[in-house]
């Protein structure tokens, strides 16, 4: 699949399945950017915290410690300029979470992941 040329941009990506974590940072690193991964919630604040360059948050929703909600709130917190998308399974959260943050569903392909980047960096 061809995809246009788009803005430079670092994505971390956080999954606890280290299958859909690869994967996903080879989808953002054949699209031509740079991509760090992480398989926790606090091993991403790390990042995040050291890494001023990310500018992309990607994270799973199910993580054990620490949802990824709680970690786009505690990553916002750090970063309030952090684009944050929520890669779920789940077609509604547990619990009741409500959420707020832009979404793809899982299993996605990477023309979806496509259209959210696309949208972000046109924004920045």
């Amino acid at each position: 699949m061809d995809f246009p040329a788009m803005k430079p941009a670092m994505v971390l990506v956080v999954d606890d399945d280290a299958l859909i974590n690869i994967g996903t940072v080879d989808m953002v690193k054949d699209l031509g950017y740079q991509a760090l991964d992480a398989y926790s919630g606090p091993e991403a604040l790390d990042i995040l915290a050291s890494n001023s360059q990310v500018s992309i948050l990607i994270t799973d929703y199910a993580m054990p410690g620490m949802t990824g909600l709680e970690l786009a709130d505690r990553a916002r917190t750090l970063r309030p300029d952090l684009h944050v998308l929520l890669a779920t399974g789940y077609g509604d959260l547990p619990n009741g979470e409500v959420s707020d943050l832009p979404r793809l569903d899982k299993p996605f392909l990477q023309a979806d992941l496509v259209a959210y980047l696309k949208s972000v960096l046109a924004e920045a």
